[in-house]
């Protein structure tokens, strides 16, 4: 038996495509993968990414040392980001500020499959890290959609954003920025980790 749609029917549907090609594919991308941006009080999901030279690291892995720092960078949208830069410097800066409160800080740096390690290898120069900082590469932007966080956009990879999880794996502070700048000041993220020991 076929049902012959009404005008009413045709409209709705005609509103609903409308609604969707409007939304944009970022909506469109999260929703297909139910990817929200983990709310402090709330699990964060567990992932695992490789660093520049190829060690794999889990966030459940971890936890199991202590608090974690996660901060998903921009990548390389067409260039280094100066904010992503001068982020990353104050970090280093305070390794040891994150280390006297048992935190390991995973930098997530967000790109395309074939050129990421390249850019991220870039991004993280000559110098060598402090042991309890980890760049962790996100090729394909994996990662960034299922936390909810892929800006997709012409000329852009991810907002930027900073979680402190704890040990058990529960949110305990989390900032996005829709933006290129806006970066959670240093200073809320320690004072959001446990007392130095």
């Amino acid at each position: 038996m076929h049902i012959k749609p009404t005008n009413r029917v045709r409209w709705q549907l005609l509103m609903l495509a409308v609604a969707v090609l409007l939304a944009g594919p970022k909506t469109f991308a999260q929703a297909s993968a139910g990817a929200a941006v983990p709310a402090v009080g709330t699990k964060a999901p567990d992932f695992s990414l490789k660093t520049v030279d190829g060690t794999q690291v889990s966030l459940a892995a971890t936890l199991r040392r202590g608090p974690v720092v996660l901060v998903v960078g921009r990548g390389y949208p067409g260039y280094q980001c100066p904010f992503c830069t001068r982020q990353f410097g104050e970090i280093r800066a305070r390794a040891k500020d994150f280390e006297a409160r048992g935190a390991t800080v995973l930098w997530i740096y967000p790109g395309a499959t074939d050129e990421v390690r390249k850019r991220g290898e870039e991004f993280l120069g000559a110098a060598e890290l402090p042991s309890n900082i980890r760049l962790l590469l996100d090729p394909g932007y994996a990662f960034t959609l299922s936390y909810g966080l892929r800006w997709d956009a012409p000329r852009e990879t991810a907002y930027p954003a900073t979680l402190v999880i704890d040990r058990d794996g529960i949110v305990r502070y989390a900032l996005v920025s829709r933006e290129h700048g806006g970066r959670a000041p240093i200073a809320d993220v320690l004072a959001a980790l446990p007392a130095p020991k």
